[in-house]
């Protein structure tokens, strides 16, 4: 019974921490960008971060975080890590695809 109520009270307060890569500002970068600051405040209130990451400015980071194509969503936490490739319109499979749950 400890377990459960650890790993009840460890979800209520983790923070999501988002990278989202973009490439400049075209119409698909700003719809990412406006998706899942939409999702993270209907499913997740103020509990996440999101690092934008244009990679005409740090094209370094393609590399490093093992992105192929943009824009990309990488949940960084809580584990595990997962990738969306689009402009995350898919509000359903990103809702799904994210573990989190309607507030």
């Amino acid at each position: 019974m400890k377990s459960a109520r650890k790993s009840s009270s460890s979800r209520v307060g983790r923070v999501y921490r988002f990278s989202l890569f973009v490439s400049g500002a075209t119409p698909k970068s700003a719809r990412a960008i406006t998706n899942i600051k939409s999702i993270c405040e209907k499913h997740l209130g103020g509990k996440y971060k999101i690092e934008v990451i244009d990679v005409y400015q740090q094209p370094e980071r393609l590399s490093s975080d093992q992105v192929v194509a943009v824009p990309t969503l990488v949940k960084q936490s809580p584990l595990p890590v997962r990738k969306f490739i689009g402009d995350l319109s898919d509000t359903h499979r990103v809702v799904n695809g994210l573990g989190v749950e309607k507030r």
